[in-house]
């Protein structure tokens, strides 16, 4: 019988990586986790959790402003870009020590260090080589960038959680969650943000009337989107700023101080030795995995945004959680992702479960739309122009509620409850027998009443 250092072998300490290595120790398994930045991943270093603070930071402008509304007089306020990122700062170290403090108390081999692999079942790191019986691949994601001329005078969304002051006029580069959130966080703090994409509409993969009611309300708070637009190169001016030059149907040259690029995230798979090992990569790089996350070769494994799948931080764990238990559990685990709900932090914010209406009718051929658009109750007083859109997807034949969205003051909140409800298989008549609480934007859910009924073509 062979003999290995460890059970489990986990490259990469983010969500994915650190559950399955805390759930595989507790299950009796020898367990060590290598990582060669800081504990916590993408979400909890330059992702969820620093992106939520610089969120709630950028709110304050308009709440400051809304006061007025409700008899409040508010001197005029100042913003320190350097004391928010020095408090950001603060908590994202107390939080990865938390993981990395975890991990030791859940008896893990903590590990710092760069490792790739060096055949099936030996790891390379720190210069000495370690053997497992199971290796987990769990490195999350990265930013994709153009090669373009001048790319090299761009940030990400790595960078910009540390500049050392807030820019004052942005380029955003894309159209996806990333930049729609960015394009809020960076107006909302006082700079004057531009977004460009080369789509149709910003959200490719949402729901068309989010898409749309989103677009509305970021150019009504004064960000500027250029749509079926793309940057072909950026040149640095003598002043430090950066010169633009914008293609499209409206081709221009824009100067700013900072390009933001947010154009999607890659499976961070490179110099990890994966395809010496026999492993099989997509066309982006991802991990390629069965349900149970066993890659080609049978002892390697992958979980998270690596794989290429669903890149939220939620399915990581939960994938982590199925695989720790498929391996040394008494039964093999699949993570169930038939109903995932999500949130866009954008401002306003966005929170949807379940199939698009192009989704629903592709799959059910009939389906029955319900959608309200509404002032919230704050903006009667404050007097902004604000408007929430909600929204839900119905199958004609068996009453089913196949998707709920909205896009407005705590959307993402509201949609958690929704995301069971609909897990669970609810009806409209479900909904509508649901007494609503008053008053409430969520309320609106349980009282959509006109309809209007689509079906598929052809």
């Amino acid at each position: 019988m062979t003999s290995y250092d460890y059970q489990l072998f986990v490259i990469g300490g983010g969500s994915g990586g650190v559950r399955a290595a805390r759930i595989a120790a507790s299950l009796g398994a020898r367990v060590a986790i290598a990582e060669n930045f800081r504990y916590g991943g993408t979400c909890v270093i330059r992702g969820c959790v620093p992106k939520k603070l610089l969120v709630y930071a950028a709110h304050f402008a308009e709440d400051f402003a809304d006061a007025q509304g409700f008899g409040w007089t508010v001197p005029p306020a100042e913003f320190s870009w350097p004391k928010l990122i020095a408090a950001k700062n603060k908590e994202i170290t107390r939080l990865s020590g938390l993981y990395e403090n975890n991990l030791r108390s859940s008896r893990v081999a903590v590990i710092h260090g760069a490792a790739r692999l060096v055949d099936a079942h030996t790891v390379a790191v720190n210069g000495q080589q370690l053997t497992a019986e199971h290796i987990l691949i769990a490195t999350g994601g990265t930013p994709f960038v153009p090669q373009i001329p001048g790319i090299e005078h761009a940030i990400t969304s790595n960078e910009v959680f540390d500049l050392p002051q807030l820019p004052q006029q942005v380029l955003i580069v894309g159209g996806g969650y990333i930049a729609v959130e960015f394009a809020g966080i960076l107006n909302g703090l006082g700079a004057q943000v531009t977004l460009c994409y080369r789509g149709e509409q910003v959200l490719r993969g949402f729901d068309d009337d989010v898409r749309a009611h989103l677009f509305e309300e970021m150019v009504k708070k004064g960000i500027t989107v250029l749509l079926h637009q793309d940057v072909a190169r950026i040149d640095k001016l003598a002043d430090g700023r950066l010169s633009v030059d914008v293609t499209g149907a409206q081709a221009s040259n824009l100067v700013v101080d900072t390009v933001l690029y947010a154009t999607g995230r890659v499976p961070n798979t490179v110099v990890l030795g994966l395809a010496e090992a026999g492993v099989a990569l997509d066309k982006a790089g991802g991990v390629v995995v069965d349900a149970f996350g066993q890659s080609s070769t049978p002892s390697i494994h992958a979980v998270g945004d690596v794989t290429n799948r669903m890149a939220l931080t939620p399915v990581a764990i939960r994938e982590g959680a199925a695989l720790a238990n498929t391996l040394f559990g008494p039964s093999p685990v699949s993570a169930d992702l038939t109903t995932v709900p999500s949130a866009v932090f954008s401002q306003p914010p966005i929170g949807t479960v379940g199939l698009t209406e192009t989704q629903a009718l592709a799959q059910y051929g009939e389906i029955d739309v319900y959608r309200a658009k509404f002032r919230n109750m704050r903006h009667t007083l404050s007097g902004r122009d604000e408007r929430t859109l909600v929204k839900l997807i119905v199958d004609t034949a068996s009453q089913r509620v196949l998707g709920a969205h909205m896009v407005g003051a705590d959307a993402p909140e509201i949609i958690q409850g929704l995301a069971i409800a609909i897990r669970m298989g609810a009806t409209k008549a479900d909904f509508d027998a649901t007494v609503a609480l008053h008053p409430s934007a969520a309320e609106e859910f349980v009282t959509l009443r006109d309809k209007v009924s689509r079906k598929k073509h052809g």
